[in-house]
């Protein structure tokens, strides 16, 4: 019987690698890994390891000129082109940064040929997600948008309408402006706002192209929004419009840099919280469109305590065999940790007690309260975009 996830994974993907100093260290792509296959999730899908992509399949996202860029600069880093974005500090160049980026970006199309093929019904690739590229420079950690090209693989062959739903606490720019005026591809990101944080960019008023209004989405959330709110804002946003744009694929970004101890951020979500987001979008792809599921990776930059049991927990849902929060971390993956880093992982699979289990949420059916910072956020995102879809910004 054929598996029915697909999961992306080869130990070269820890050559995506910035330097010791860089906040997106590659070991976070090794624990979580290792984590998966110590909790039994692994055995029940398809582990593949993809190819480099050639220049074809970047060039149908990226411009010919910047893909060569990128070339000289894994060749030579000294030949990095900063007006690029390359050799910067969030970019820094290193040998091999062609084919380390290229191979992620071969893995999301792998995924979403996978899902549109009938091969699976669920990809995930955790070492993607890489949502800032743009298409003619690199932006925040990012080098290739593996998101936008593997979304225009899926509109080239054949499929009407993708939805993409990003909850990294970054703005999902790079994928928004590639599909800016695309009424083709639904774009929402739930992000803290770009007042307080890089890139500076998705409001409310964003809300696409001439050709494609309403195809975009942002939701600006407030420093501090904790589990609840944040599930709020996920509840009011994603559900009404995902199924009133009835895609036929579901591609989503998984970031976990929300978590309270994100060193890069100011959001304060757990990983109850974040397991719960990944669980009702796995449902919802369930719901929309036959389980036709891709999901990515992206931001997170506590590498040992958040990164592994968040992106462990998408996995475990994806595969249909969900792990509960209350469940031990193996003894051998702290054990790992313990040699590597020099002090225990987390013991539990979750962050929080049981008696705060689950987490009530307010649904948006109960009213707002316009003097609550995140219900004006949330309000503001439903006032812009609703009418286009024809749904009520008031009512559920």
């Amino acid at each position: 019987m054929p598996h029915r996830t697909t999961v992306i994974w080869d130990d070269v993907f820890t050559a995506y690698d910035f330097g010791p100093d860089h906040p997106m260290g590659p070991v976070r792509l090794d624990l979580t890994t290792r984590l998966a296959r110590a909790l039994g999730v692994l055995e029940d899908v398809d582990v593949l390891a993809p190819e480099v992509a050639p220049d074809e399949l970047l060039t149908t996202v990226h411009d010919p000129v910047y893909v060569q860029a990128v070339k000289d600069a894994s060749a030579d880093p000294a030949n990095a082109d900063l007006h690029r974005g390359l050799g910067t500090t969030d970019d820094p160049a290193f040998a091999g940064m062609h084919e380390a980026s290229a191979r992620i970006v071969q893995g999301t199309v792998d995924v979403c040929r996978r899902v549109w093929e009938g091969e699976t019904d669920h990809g995930v690739n955790y070492c993607g997600g890489l949502h800032h590229a743009m298409r003619t420079h690199a932006s925040g950690f990012c080098i290739y948008n593996d998101i936008a090209v593997g979304i225009q693989w899926l509109l080239d062959h054949g499929v009407e309408r993708v939805a993409y739903v990003d909850i990294d606490v970054h703005h999902g720019d790079g994928v928004e402006r590639a599909f800016w005026n695309d009424p083709r591809v639904l774009t929402v990101s739930l992000h803290e706002s770009g007042r307080h944080l890089f890139p500076g960019t998705g409001w409310p008023g964003d809300v696409g192209g001439p050709d494609a209004r309403g195809s975009v989405a942002n939701v600006a959330l407030p420093p501090g929004t904790t589990d609840a709110s944040w599930l709020r804002a996920i509840d009011a946003v994603v559900p009404p419009l995902v199924r009133a744009f009835a895609p036929q694929v579901l591609v989503t970004q998984h970031g976990c840099d929300t978590h309270v101890e994100d060193p890069l951020a100011h959001l304060a979500i757990s990983v109850d919280a974040q397991r719960r987001a990944h669980d009702e979008l796995h449902t919802l792809a369930h719901q929309v469109c036959d389980g036709r599921w891709v999901a990515l990776g992206g931001g997170g930059y506590e590498l040992v305590d958040v990164v592994p049991r968040s992106w462990a927990h998408l996995v475990a849902i994806a595969a249909h065999r969900p792990v509960d929060p209350a469940t031990e971390v193996p003894a051998e993956w702290r054990e790992h940790v313990e040699r590597v880093f020099g002090r225990p992982g987390p013991r539990r699979m979750g962050d929080l007690p049981a008696d705060r289990l689950p987490i009530w949420v307010q649904p948006w059916s109960m009213g707002h309260n316009p003097d609550n910072p995140l219900d004006r956020s949330v309000f503001a995102t439903r006032q812009a975009v609703f009418p286009a879809h024809g749904l009520d910004p008031w009512f559920d």
